[in-house]
């Protein structure tokens, strides 16, 4: 594909790094391929993870087509921008569609990422995965490579004002990919959650502590943090579509 706006992007963001003061923390890098298709699997803790998520593939010099909600190529200003990065537009309404089209882009040899749990967790753990990373990278016989973020939460998320300090750090920990098939999408998908929730284990056990002492909103409940259970933060994600769609009733 012919990327004019993605070259720059990066080039910013790194630069925003810096200015941030950010420490990272990447490990399994190799495990992106350096050519051909693939699908990575990102959790879904932070409004700018489609940043940091797409650092994964970076050290293999790839470049990653999101697969994004449709309302942020509707929005004025960020939907011109997704469409010159070439991300992928997701119709929840018309599911099969986005996912025909990822399809198209790893069998053209792209790095495609999607977020299994659709959207953000308030629990900061995993939530239940769909089965469309699993069914899509099948379909298009290409690997699917997990990806762990932790720290963007911190940054901007729900619930949470924005906070930009100097000095976060931030995890990105890539694991070895899998090969899935057709015949089991459910447990397969079992099988992908799993090994997340194994690497975002690590992750928050190797985070510096000083950054996270208990009681703190960005750790997730049973590690003494403050954020919501995921029970909890199911009953927050129920009220949040039954006023948004009061609100387009009205």
């Amino acid at each position: 594909m012919r990327d004019l706006t993605y070259p720059p992007i990066i080039v910013a963001a790194k630069a925003g790094f810096r200015v941030l003061g950010q420490r990272f923390t990447i490990t399994g890098a190799h495990h992106v391929p350096r050519s051909g298709g693939v699908l990575l699997a990102v959790n879904h803790i932070s409004y700018v993870d489609f940043i940091y998520g797409g650092l994964a593939a970076n050290p293999s010099g790839r470049r990653v087509r999101f697969m994004a909600k449709r309302e942020l190529f509707d929005h004025r200003w960020t939907g011109p921008l997704m469409r010159s990065l070439h991300h992928i537009e997701v119709d929840r309404a018309e599911g099969e569609a986005s996912l025909a089209t990822a399809v198209e882009y790893l069998r053209a040899g792209e790095a495609v990422g999607i977020f299994p749990e659709a959207t953000i967790s308030r629990a900061l753990e995993l939530k239940e995965f769909k089965t469309g990373a699993v069914r899509i990278a099948a379909t298009a016989g290409v690997p699917l490579v997990p990806v762990v973020l932790w720290g963007t939460q911190r940054m901007m998320t729900k619930d949470h004002p924005r906070d930009f300090s100097r000095g976060t750090s931030i995890t990105i920990s890539v694991g070895a990919p899998l090969h899935p098939v057709e015949d089991d999408p459910a447990g397969q998908t079992a099988e992908l959650r799993q090994v997340m929730a194994d690497m975002l284990d690590e992750a928050i056990r190797g985070y510096p502590a000083a950054e996270q002492p208990p009681g703190s909103w960005w750790l997730p409940h049973r590690y003494g943090g403050t954020a919501p259970t995921l029970e909890e933060a199911a009953r927050l994600d129920a009220d949040e579509k039954a006023a948004r769609a009061a609100r387009h009733k009205d």
